[in-house]
């Protein structure tokens, strides 16, 4: 292995994260202060027991490994296209699991997504109804009662009417705070954005840091120095934000999936390491079987090339394979019936030469 690659795609956790080369020079970031990445059980941020299988047994092609490890090196993005059922986001987490980044950081997409959705998430509808029950519940209990003295300068604001209580750092806003080891962000299925969302993600990703303007508002009335308390995303635990700035010390391992369905902006294109994930062969197949079931090797032979003999005619899934599998195995069918339910469970996803993809 190279000696600037630090994911080995073999499942097993390790700390080669910290032997990771230096950034290039117009990639390196000093924000701080230095925080921990928490740990995948730190305060409730356990991953799901689907998400551990999926991390412990993703089958990492040699071309995976290479371009993840490119990803690291270079502090960029890494932009995975291929077809459904190809491992796309499951990658994320197999990085997270092997190099211990914490849990991953994760988006879905959709056609409604925006920049400030990723970054944080501000309330202000709830944040003035707590400075209305604060007054209520200083001054005589009646409708419209105000506490003695309320509204002088040295009262301060009321309990419950800080900014930061109605503030929660997004998953990108979250990836981007000062850790002193890359976070994990899965941006999921992001071609079914909006045209300008990879155009508005641009900036951020290229200065690795962005501004809350409520906080910067609210930090000009405390003066220099003035912290916020914010909450984060996947946890409980707050983090300090100074001045309503952001900006990352480890650039964040970026993991953009896309289904090929739209193209990119070149600018977009070119700030990303690319990798298009192709449908597994019988060999590759084989070893993701295995990773995943105890499968008796004869029937798992019979089905994969039966799953291979399907795919030559229209587009299916590897999950679709284990499925089948798996379900085969408890039903305890003869070979016949097995047959018919294993094509039952591997409709095309697409339209094919059947018609109507079923």
């Amino acid at each position: 292995m190279p000696h600037w690659s630090v994911y080995t795609g073999d499942s097993e956790p390790h700390d080669g994260i910290d032997d990771l080369p230096a950034p290039p020079p117009w990639r390196a970031f000093d924000g701080g202060p230095v925080l921990p990445v928490p740990r995948d059980t730190d305060d409730g941020a356990a991953v799901s027991p689907d998400r551990a299988h999926r991390a412990r047994t993703y089958v990492a092609a040699p071309e995976t490994v290479q371009l993840v490890n490119a990803a690291l090196v270079l502090r960029r993005p890494l932009l995975v296209t291929g077809p459904p059922g190809t491992g796309k986001s499951s990658l994320a987490y197999a990085v997270a699991r092997e190099l211990r980044l914490g849990p991953v950081l994760r988006w879905n997409i959709t056609s409604r997504s925006t920049l400030s959705d990723g970054l944080y998430q501000y309330d202000p509808l709830s944040r003035l109804y707590a400075a209305r029950r604060a007054v209520w519940r200083a001054g005589d209990g009646t409708p419209g009662a105000k506490a003695s003295g309320a509204g002088r300068p040295d009262d301060g604001p009321p309990a419950g009417t800080d900014v930061e209580e109605h503030l929660r750092l997004g998953p990108l806003g979250t990836a981007l705070l000062p850790y002193g080891r890359p976070r994990v962000l899965l941006v999921d299925e992001i071609d079914k954005s909006d045209l300008d969302l990879p155009n508005d993600l641009l900036n951020v990703l290229e200065e690795g840091q962005y501004e809350i303007p409520e906080l910067m508002r609210a930090a000009r009335r405390s003066g220099p120095g003035a912290t916020a308390e914010v909450l984060a995303d996947g946890t409980d635990a707050p983090v300090a934000v100074t001045r309503g700035r952001v900006r990352c010390r480890a650039f964040p391992f970026v993991v953009l999936t896309s289904n090929g369905e739209r193209e990119f902006p070149p600018a977009f294109l070119r700030r990303c390491v690319r990798l298009r994930l192709r449908r597994p062969d019988h060999e590759q197949l084989t070893e993701i079987v295995r990773a995943h079931l105890d499968t008796p090797a004869g029937e798992a032979e019979h089905l994969i090339n039966r799953f291979l003999a399907r795919a030559a005619d229209g587009e299916l899934a590897t999950d679709q394979l284990l499925n089948a599998l798996y379900l085969t195995g408890v039903a305890g069918l003869d070979a016949d019936s097995r047959d018919a339910l294993a094509d039952e469970l591997m409709p095309y996803l697409s339209a094919t030469a059947d018609g109507d993809g079923f």
